[in-house]
């Protein structure tokens, strides 16, 4: 990995993966056959793409009976409690709306309300995802959606990852087909004779599942378009190399765009680091992936002070933030732009992929200075609510309307206007 010396005020963000004409002219192509030929398009494509032609789109419960007998026991203890914790920390987001009392017996509120139906997108290709259906289901669950469908890519024996169908068993999930790419999300956000619609489309994917989200956002919510992982680290000399390097690693064999980054103030560290990389990517089962992530995207920053490292961060504002420096949790607090922080050498952010509770779906491209990770408040919505009895509204008609008619909309003034004690 390649160490210099990090200047102040300068941009850790990698350029924008946000696809090209050719890309998305094709998922334009696929969005609109999907929705005028509905399930012949999704066969027609994924027998091009995936390399088989589907007898039936939906998974049977004989396929998800026989990937929960064929998964080791450990595992799946393994991933109910991985549910379990997942699900205790998204409880806490769980909000109830309010009742705002305001004399008279008027009021104003709030009400929440769960979305009525949710596609998840689950990855295929190079990896299995069983923790994707995890950190996507549960909060839907949590928020209250009743419907909730999974839509992920075979391979070309038809079949989905055994970890997969087990995670969704876990949930009580069973409304699973086996389509990925674009023409998945055409069949979430518009429907066909087989998939009906939903109301909001989470989940990863490459390119051509991100640029569909996008174009279908209007028709359905998404949750956000993701990109490639993202890890920076920001250490001080009481760190050990040997783990950085590790978690560095952890990101950069998602994909050759993950992105890796070390901020530190030791140069000594910088070098063991780097030194340590190269060492563990000789035994990684993924190291073609990795080391062209690393060699393109992973860098290591030398600062002079740690306050110039933590504005670095920030400016970088990561995916995920792992903090290994003394004082690590006051550290913390000066971090503003950070999708996941994970506080301390015992808190590798694989811990928060799988195991800790917290969701892994977190935003990428420096988009954390705004966005947030998924929670539950992505699968509710809120309608606002208005009581007005005739005592307040006869205190605030006039202001109302001078208000409309400053706007130059008379039909408001008069909308007010129009009540009156009289007719009661």
């Amino acid at each position: 990995m390649k160490i210099t010396k990090l200047a102040k005020g300068i941009s850790l963000k990698r350029p924008l993966e946000g696809g090209n004409e050719e890309q998305l002219n094709v998922v334009r192509q696929v969005l609109s056959e999907v929705k005028k030929q509905g399930d012949a398009a999704l066969r027609f494509y994924t027998e091009k793409w995936d390399g088989y032609a589907p007898e039936s789109l939906r998974v049977t419960e004989k396929e998800i009976a026989e990937a929960v007998n064929a998964l080791d026991q450990q595992l799946y203890s393994d991933l109910a409690e991985a549910a379990e914790n997942i699900r205790l920390y998204h409880e806490q987001q769980i909000r109830t709306g309010y009742h705002m009392e305001l004399g008279d017996g008027s009021w104003l509120g709030q009400r929440v309300t769960a979305l009525d139906a949710v596609g998840l997108y689950v990855p295929g290709g190079t990896a299995a995802y069983p923790s994707s259906v995890l950190m996507n289901v549960i909060p839907a669950q949590v928020a209250g959606v009743q419907r909730i469908v999974i839509t992920s890519p075979a391979n070309q024996s038809g079949k989905l990852p055994a970890g997969v169908l087990v995670a969704a068993h876990l949930l009580g999930i069973n409304e699973i087909y086996k389509v990925g790419g674009a023409q998945a999300i055409a069949a979430l956000a518009y429907g066909t004779e087989t998939i009906a619609p939903v109301d909001k489309i989470t989940g990863p994917g490459n390119i051509f599942v991100a640029l569909a989200k996008r174009e279908v956002f209007g028709e359905v919510a998404i949750d956000m378009i993701a990109g490639p992982s993202e890890i920076a680290v920001l250490a001080d000399d009481t760190a050990y190399a040997d783990e950085i390097a590790a978690d560095l690693l952890s990101q950069a064999e998602h994909d050759v765009l993950a992105c890796a980054i070390l901020v530190t103030t030791s140069e000594q560290l910088a070098k063991k680091v780097a030194e340590e990389v190269d060492k563990q990517l000789k035994t990684l089962p993924r190291q073609e992936v990795a080391r062209a992530s690393i060699e393109k995207f992973g860098a290591i920053y030398v600062a002079d002070t740690l306050a110039d490292a933590v504005e670095a961060i920030n400016t970088l504002a990561p995916e995920h933030l792992e903090i290994l420096t003394e004082n690590a949790e006051v550290i913390a607090e000066q971090v503003r732009h950070a999708g996941g922080i994970f506080i301390g050498r015992y808190s590798s952010e694989p811990v928060g992929d799988y195991f800790a509770g917290t969701n892994h779906v977190l935003p990428t491209n420096s988009t954390a200075r705004f966005a947030s990770g998924l929670s539950v408040d992505d699968f509710v919505k809120k309608s606002s609510i208005v009581y007005y009895s005739g005592k307040t509204w006869e205190e605030n008609a006039p202001k109302i309307a001078r208000l409309a008619r400053m706007e130059g909309l008379e039909g408001h003034a008069r909308a007010v206007e129009s009540r009156g004690w009289e007719k009661e």
